[in-house]
This record gives C-alpha cells, sequence and structure tokens, in this order.
C-alpha cells in the first residue's frame, strides 16, 4: 500500500511488532570508502541499530559481503545479517564456493583488488585511474566467468562473479518476511542489487523502500524507490525516525 513517505515511515513506527528492517551495510550504514576493509559503522548508527531491535520484529542487514564480515562490522546483538546477496541462504550454492576461490586466484586481476566474499568474488576497480581501460579488462573477466557457469554483473566500481543458483537479496528478503509472518517492511539500498530487496517487499500491507543516493547510485533504483536520500548521514536522520 502507497502513500507518502513521511505518512508511510509513521506507519511503519506505529505498529514494531509487525514490521522487518532490510538494510544493505555499505552505502547505507557505511560510508563507501576506497578499500572495503576500511568500511565502518558510525557510532551514532550503530546506536540506533542497537535501539530498533528491541520494538521491531526483524533487523536485518542484507549485504554483498560474507555474513561473517558483517556480523563483525555491525556488532549489534539481535541484528539478523545475510551475507553473499542473500546466497548464503541458498543450500544449492555452498557447492560453488570452491569454484569461486580458484576463479579468483586464476584471475588476471590485482589481489588487492580482488575481494573472495565467501560465495560471491568482487573486482574492485574504485582506485583505478583509467576506469574505460578497467573496465574493458573486467568485461574479459566477466565473459569468462560465464563461459565456466557463473554469473557476473556491474555494480558500484565493482564487478561481481556469483553462483548461478537463482538466489539473491530479494530472496532473501521474502523468506525472511515469511519466515517472521511480517505485514510490513522498510528496504533501504543504494545500488543495483538492492532493486531485489525492493520487489520483495510486494504484496505488503505496508512498505517503504529508500534509496541512498550517490553519483554512482543507478537511475533504475531511484525510480524504483518510494524515498530517495543523498547520504547515510540522511539515512541515519530517517532511522531515528523509526
Amino acid at each position: 500500500m502507497a502513500g507518502p513517505p513521511d505518512d508511510l515511515l509513521a506507519r511503519l513506527a506505529a505498529e514494531p511488532q509487525q514490521t522487518g528492517l532490510f538494510l544493505d551495510l555499505d552505502g547505507v550504514l557505511a560510508p563507501i570508502v576506497d578499500r572495503p576493509e576500511d568500511a565502518e559503522i558510525p557510532s551514532e548508527t550503530r546506536a540506533e541499530l542497537e535501539r530498533l531491535v528491541s520494538p521491531y520484529a526483524l533487523v536485518a542487514v542484507v549485504s554483498g559481503r560474507a555474513s561473517a564480515d558483517v556480523r563483525k562490522r555491525i556488532g549489534v546483538d539481535g541484528v539478523v545479517c545475510v551475507g553473499s546477496h542473500g546466497l548464503e541462504l541458498e543450500p544449492q550454492a555452498e557447492r560453488w564456493r570452491r569454484t569461486l576461490a580458484a576463479f579468483a586466484a586464476d584471475a588476471p586481476w590485482p589481489e588487492r583488488a580482488i575481494e573472495v566474499k565467501g560465495l560471491a568474488v568482487a573486482f574492485h576497480f574504485r582506485e583505478r585511474e583509467d576506469e574505460t581501460e578497467a573496465v574493458r579488462e573486467l568485461d574479459a573477466i566477466a565473459e569468462r566467468a560465464r563461459e565456466e557457469g557463473l554469473v557476473a554483473r556491474y555494480g558500484r566500481k565493482i564487478l561481481e562473479v556469483l553462483p548461478p543458483v537463482g538466489s539473491h537479496k530479494g530472496t532473501a528478503v521474502r523468506r525472511l518476511i515469511e519466515e517472521h509472518g511480517l505485514h510490513r517492511g522498510l528496504a533501504a539500498g543504494d545500488d543495483t542489487t538492492d532493486l531485489d530487496s525492493f520487489a520483495a517487499l510486494d504484496g505488503l500491507d505496508v512498505a517503504l523502500r529508500v534509496a541512498v543516493a550517490s553519483g554512482e547510485a543507478p537511475a533504475a533504483l531511484l525510480d524504483a524507490a518510494d524515498l530517495v536520500v543523498g547520504s547515510t548521514d540522511e539515512f541515519l536522520t530517517l532511522l531515528r525516525k523509526l
């Protein structure tokens, strides 16, 4: 059921025991940084997560990172952490773990710019001066991945290679909604993969889709959002209204 964003926020806050919050980590809870290992959630944001865990039926962080990494960075008991774009909830994905690790080890890309995230591999090019050349090289890596039966897709200054199992952030969010019997939800993201989380809220009594905008944000995400905020700081302000 649609409505003005402020009205939707108020309706979510009015029935927290029926509401799930589904949040991305990088670009939503933590500012984007040049090196993924340097990403940090501000203490003020962590405090809001701690506050929200008790009244809300579910507070979940659904990220492209491995869940162990997400859990360490969140550091809040009670927050459900789902990694690898939801693939960790898909049993069929597990058999691809060694294949992905081997693919990463053989890929012609600087080791420091390869991030093995359990059931996904990320090839970063944020630090490359010539992005056109970087994408040309990554296109070749993507083609090789597809030839080996893997899935390859671009995100924010990144090429990700994943198992071909049909699971994504949306399937993870939908599973959590069903497991917890939720009727209301908020999904927040900053990149193309978060469109799946947005779509997973379809059919809820109250749904609010929040895009955190940047110069790299895909137009499709902004178009699909009920509310667009301009930064992680603005998203923190939104959390304080819940």
